[in-house]
């Protein structure tokens, strides 16, 4: 089965860190892209960042030169440095990954759970 496990959300004060993970089975193989994407209440879920298989990344304007979007292929695992977080920060973190299982051909997007980030003022 394919899953995708994220870690790492939290509490923390306005102008703090967290550094999130999101690692995706084994079984999950020819994954094309990586991001990560948040959820705030009341809000439409929105895209972070996203990183290519070539490490190529993408950000959305309001978390440029604060969040740093990295993977390591080798362990099927994403990563979400959040620097000088705000309060507007604060929703449910996402991971997603495009591949495929690597019992068949066929491309899919896969979904963490989610996890909670919590910024305080």
């Amino acid at each position: 089965q394919v899953h995708l496990v994220e870690s790492g959300g939290g509490l923390v004060q306005a102008g703090g860190s967290l550094r999130l993970s999101c690692a995706a089975s084994r079984s999950l193989v020819s994954i094309d892209g990586m991001g990560w994407y948040r959820q705030a209440p009341g809000k439409q879920r929105e895209l972070v960042a996203r990183i290519t298989s070539g490490g190529t990344t993408t950000y959305a304007d309001n978390v440029k030169g604060r969040f740093t979007i990295s993977r390591d292929n080798a362990k099927n695992t994403a990563y979400l440095q959040m620097n000088m977080l705000k309060p507007e920060d604060t929703a449910v973190y996402y991971c997603k990954a495009r591949g495929r299982p690597s019992t068949n051909w066929v491309y899919a997007d896969y979904w963490g759970q989610g996890t909670q980030v919590t910024v305080s003022s």
